[in-house]
């Protein structure tokens, strides 16, 4: 007896493979100058979508409601970060985002803080 078939789903179409779509979605902008963002800025929305906002600046606007770096919304609209640089360029000139630096933090630990970590253990 053998298992039965499954039927395979047709793959996606990846965003590369159409670039006239990506074309219309950054608006042709070659040249211009684009917004001084890299994969690990933060992004939040400021405003609701406008009625006239593109439907990929729209889903921009809906998923930045918390903050999310500019990777992440790259990976979740399925566009290249360079689409997406395009579309942040854009929502920042309309005032409708807010770009985070990443919160960093110190690259050694506060030594009083380990101290009294390691008494602790010491203690147990």
């Amino acid at each position: 007896m053998t298992p039965p078939q499954r039927e395979r789903r047709a793959p996606r179409s990846a965003p590369e493979k159409d670039p006239e779509r990506l074309y219309v979605i950054a608006g042709g902008a070659e040249g211009t100058e684009r917004a001084e963002v890299d994969l690990v800025t933060l992004i939040v929305t400021r405003c609701e979508p406008p009625p006239t906002a593109q439907p990929e600046q729209a889903a921009v606007l809906r998923l930045c409601r918390s903050p999310l770096s500019v990777a992440e919304i790259s990976a979740y609209l399925n566009l290249p970060f360079s689409v997406v640089t395009v579309l942040l360029t854009e929502l920042l000139a309309a005032d409708l985002v807010q770009a985070r630096a990443p919160i960093v933090r110190s690259a050694l630990p506060d030594r009083s803080l380990l101290e009294a970590v390691i008494h602790g253990l010491q203690r147990l």
